[in-house]
C-alpha cells in the first residue's frame, strides 16, 4: 500500500514524522534520530495506524483477536481523519497542533511540545465533543509511536529489544530487557492477527510493579525510542504489532486494564496526560533514559535557592523510629550541630496519642502533648538555631485505623458504597470541599503556623481499582488524583520557598509529573539494606540523581568499613542521614565527615551530568554477589567514580575503561580505608580485596 509523507519536522536532534495512506485519511506519526534521517526508506509492509488510538462505547471493537487484549485500531480509532497542521514557535518552545476529525462531530487536537534545549519532546492529546450527544470513552491514549524499526528491512528479526523498568516495594527500578519474539511480538505469517503486550499498574501508586516507562531498541542500527508517562493514576502502555511495523502507544489505562470510562457532553473537552518522548542514535539504554530524565531540569529551575547546590538532609526517622520528641530532638541536634547539614526533617510520629503507634494514627494531625510539652514551636525554633531548616512529615491523602478522622466516613473514599479499607488505612476524598478545607487547615495551616520549610509527603497504601462517585471506578480514582496534585501545587502556591519531598513508601510516585512538582523524592524505603546501592543506580534510569534522596543509616555497631559503604551509597544522589548519631566514636565521626566533604566536591557533577554503568548487572539484589560500578561524567568537566564490592564473585583488580571525554586525573578518594588505584591509557585499576567495601575517586 502507497504511503505519503503530511509533513517532516525537525525538533532538536529528532525528526517528527507525520504521514498516512494514499487512499485513506487516517494519519500517523513517529520519531527518527536527525542524523539518520533519509536513512529509513527501507523494504516493509505495514499499515497505517491512526496517531490517536481511542474507543468510544457502541463503536466496533478491534479485529484480528485483538479484542479483550488491545483496544487500539477499533472503529473509533480508524473514523478520526486528518484534516490541517499547524506550527507555533517562540524562543521557548515550539508547539505542532495536527488536527483529526470524526464527521460524526468528535474532534482531537494532537499537540507536541518541544522545549529548546531539551532532549525530549512532550505529548498529549486533546478531546472536543462537538457533536450534540454525549459519548463515553473507554481508551484514549496520550502518545502513539508507529513504524518502530524503520531503519530495519521487513519485521528485522533477532534486531528489536523492549525495556522496561520494574518496581516492588525497596526494589525500585530493575532493568528488564526482552526480545519482542520472547514478547511474541513477531508478526503471523499472514500478517493478520495481532499480538500486543499491555502493562502498567491500577491504583494511586504510579510506581507499583513498573515504572511508566518503555523503551525499544534496534540493535542493528543502534536506536533507541523512549517514554515515559507523567501520571498519578493507573496506566497503561503497550508495544504492539501486528504487520512489519511495531508500535507503542499509552496513557490512561483503559476500561479493560484500568476499570475506566469518561463522558464527555456536548461541548466538553478531555485532556490526556502528557508523555515525555525522545529518540536516539548510539549509546544504549542509560542515554535514552537520561534524555527522558533530562526533561525534569526545566522544572527546578524555580525550585528554592538552597536545593541548587544540594544540601545534606537528617531525617531522624531511624533514629526514633516514628517517635520523635523535643528531648530526643534535642540530643540528635547537639551531635550533629555544625556538622554541614541543612536540613533536619522531623518524620512520623509526631502526632502520636500514648500506647498507639504512628503507622495507624495519621490523620487528626494533632501535635503530641507528652512528645512535645512546650508546644512544636520549641523544637521547630531549636532547629533553626542549630543552622538548619526544619522539615515535618504528613501522609496527607490517607488516614490510620486508630486516628479519630478515620470513622469519619462522609468525607471518604467509597467503592460499592462503602469506605474503601486495608487493614491500616482509608482514603479522603480529595474532592470533597469539606476535606479540603480540613486539609488546608491541618497541612498548609500547620506549616505556615510553625515556620516549617520542608514537607515531606508520605503515601502508604493504595486505592486499588478506583472510586465511587463517577461514571466508572478508574475515572473516580483520576479525579481524586487530580485533586491530590492540586493539593501539592496549592501547598507550593501557599508557602512560598517550601522544599517538597515526594515519598510513597520509599519509590512509589517516582513519576515526572510529581517529580516536576517537589525538590527531591524518597529513592526507596530500603533503609539499612545492602542493596540499596543497586537500588539507587538503577534510578538514575528513571528519575534525576539530584532528586533522588538515599539513606545513610548508621548504627553504634557499625564498623568503619560499613559506614563508609552507607555514606558512599548516597554518592548516587542527595545524601539524608539518620541513626544512632548519638552513640558514634570519634573515627565513626570521622568517616561520616569525610564521606560528607566528598559528597559536597562532587555535588556538581550529581546535580548534572550523565551516568555511565560500567559492570555486569547485579542478578540478585538480597544475595549480592560480584561488583557494581557506576561513572557519572559532570557537565563540569569532572567525574567520580563509584565501586561496590560485594560478597565475592568479583575480580582481585577489578578494570573500568572509562567514559570518552572523561578526565583521568585522580584529585580525591573515599572509602574506609586507603584505596589502591591509579588510571593509566583510560583504564581505571582498583584493587577491591574485600567483600561488602564502596570506593569513590573523583577525577579532573
Amino acid at each position: 500500500m502507497a504511503i505519503e509523507e503530511i509533513s517532516r519536522i525537525q525538533v532538536g536532534d529528532m525528526v517528527l514524522r507525520y504521514e498516512q495512506e494514499t487512499d485513506y485519511a487516517t494519519a500517523g506519526f513517529t520519531v527518527i534520530p536527525a542524523e539518520l534521517d533519509g536513512q529509513d526508506k527501507k523494504e516493509k509492509f505495514y499499515r497505517i495506524n491512526s496517531m490517536v488510538q481511542m474507543k468510544l462505547a457502541g463503536d466496533i471493537y478491534p479485529n484480528c483477536y485483538g479484542h479483550g487484549s488491545s483496544m487500539r485500531n477499533g472503529e473509533s480509532s480508524n473514523r478520526l481523519d486528518y484534516k490541517s497542521q499547524i506550527v507555533e514557535e517562540t524562543e521557548e518552545k515550539t508547539v505542532i497542533k495536527t488536527f483529526l476529525e470524526d464527521a460524526r462531530g468528535y474532534k482531537v487536537i494532537h499537540v507536541i511540545t518541544y522545549y529548546e534545549g531539551d532532549d525530549s519532546f512532550e505529548m498529549k492529546n486533546i478531546l472536543e465533543n462537538v457533536s450534540e450527544q454525549e459519548i463515553t470513552l473507554e481508551m484514549i491514549s496520550s502518545f502513539e509511536l508507529g513504524n518502530i524499526s524503520p531503519f530495519l528491512e521487513g519485521d528485522g528479526p533477532d534486531s528489536l529489544l523492549v525495556h522496561r523498568l520494574r518496581s516492588k516495594w525497596s526494589h525500585e527500578g530493575r532493568l528488564s530487557t526482552e526480545t519482542v519474539e520472547d514478547l511474541q511480538l513477531e508478526p503471523s505469517w499472514s500478517t493478520w492477527a495481532v499480538s500486543s503486550e499491555r502493562f502498567g499498574q491500577t491504583g494511586s501508586m504510579p510506581v507499583k510493579k513498573f515504572f511508566p516507562f518503555v523503551a525499544v531498541e534496534d540493535t542493528v542500527n543502534q536506536v533507541l525510542w523512549g517514554v515515559q508517562l507523567a501520571h498519578e493514576a493507573s496506566w497503561q502502555m503497550e508495544v504492539y504489532r501486528q504487520d512489519d511495523a511495531l508500535h507503542l502507544s499509552g496513557g490512561l489505562a483503559d476500561r479493560e486494564f484500568g476499570h475506566w470510562m469518561k463522558r464527555v457532553k456536548p461541548g466538553e473537552i478531555f485532556e490526556t496526560p502528557t508523555a515525555i518522548v525522545s529518540v536516539c542514535h548510539g549509546g544504549g539504554i542509560d542515554r535514552i533514559c537520561q534524555r527522558l530524565t533530562q526533561a525534569g531540569e526545566k522544572y527546578l529551575e524555580d525550585k528554592p535557592e538552597s536545593e541548587q547546590h544540594l544540601p545534606i538532609i537528617f531525617n531522624e526517622y531511624c533514629t526514633t523510629w516514628g517517635c520523635p520528641s523535643h528531648e530526643n530532638i534535642s540530643g540528635i541536634l547537639n551531635a550533629i550541630r555544625d556538622k554541614g547539614f541543612e536540613y533536619f526533617v522531623i518524620d512520623c510520629g509526631w502526632f502520636k496519642e500514648d500506647g498507639i503507634p504512628w503507622d495507624v494514627s495519621m490523620g487528626d494531625y494533632n501535635v503530641s502533648p507528652s512528645l512535645f510539652p512546650n508546644g512544636l514551636d520549641k523544637t521547630v525554633q531549636m532547629i533553626k538555631e542549630a543552622g538548619m531548616k526544619p522539615g515535618i512529615w504528613f501522609e496527607i491523602d490517607n488516614i490510620g485505623s486508630a486516628a479519630k478522622a478515620y470513622h469519619n466516613t462522609d468525607h471518604q473514599l467509597k467503592r460499592d458504597g462503602y469506605p474503601i479499607t486495608t487493614y491500616s488505612r482509608r482514603f479522603w476524598d480529595m474532592n470533597d470541599p469539606w476535606v479540603q478545607d480540613y486539609l488546608y487547615e491541618k497541612v498548609i495551616g500547620t506549616l505556615k503556623k510553625y515556620g516549617f520549610e520542608y514537607m515531606k509527603m508520605d503515601y502508604n497504601d493504595t486505592i486499588g481499582i478506583g472510586c465511587d462517585g463517577s461514571e466508572s471506578l478508574g475515572e473516580g480514582l483520576r479525579k481524586n488524583m487530580e485533586a491530590s496534585v492540586e493539593f501539592v501545587r496549592q501547598v507550593n502556591r501557599e508557602v512560598p520557598g517550601i522544599i517538597l519531598e515526594n515519598c510513597a513508601s520509599g519509590g512509589h510516585k517516582l513519576e515526572p509529573l510529581m517529580m516536576s512538582l517537589c525538590s527531591m523524592a524518597s529513592f526507596s524505603d530500603a533503609h539499612e539494606c545492602e542493596e540499596i546501592p543497586v537500588v539507587a543506580a538503577n534510578l538514575h534510569r528513571a528519575i534525576l540523581p539530584r532528586q533522588s534522596q538515599i539513606w545513610a543509616v548508621i548504627r553504634k555497631t557499625d564498623s568503619v568499613k560499613r559506614i563508609a559503604y552507607s555514606i558512599a551509597n548516597t554518592f548516587l544522589g542527595r545524601m539524608c542521614l539518620s541513626g544512632d548519631v548519638t552513640e558514634l566514636t570519634a573515627d565513626q565521626w570521622k568517616a561520616i565527615d569525610d564521606g560528607m566533604g566528598f559528597y559536597k566536591k562532587i555535588a556538581p557533577i550529581i546535580k548534572k551530568g550523565f551516568t555511565y554503568f560500567v559492570s555486569p548487572k547485579v542478578t540478585s539484589e538480597r544475595h549480592l554477589k560480584g561488583w557494581q560500578g557506576i561513572v557519572r561524567v559532570g557537565d563540569n568537566g569532572q567525574a567520580y567514580v563509584l565501586i561496590h564490592t560485594f560478597h565475592g564473585g568479583y575480580p582481585e583488580e577489578i578494570q573500568i575503561t572509562l567514559p570518552e571525554g572523561c578526565p583521568q586525573n585522580i584529585q580525591a578518594k573515599y572509602s574506609d580505608s586507603e584505596v589502591e588505584v591509579f588510571v593509566e591509557n583510560g583504564v581505571l585499576h582498583y584493587k577491591a580485596a574485600e567483600d561488602m567495601r564502596a570506593a569513590a575517586i573523583l577525577l579532573t
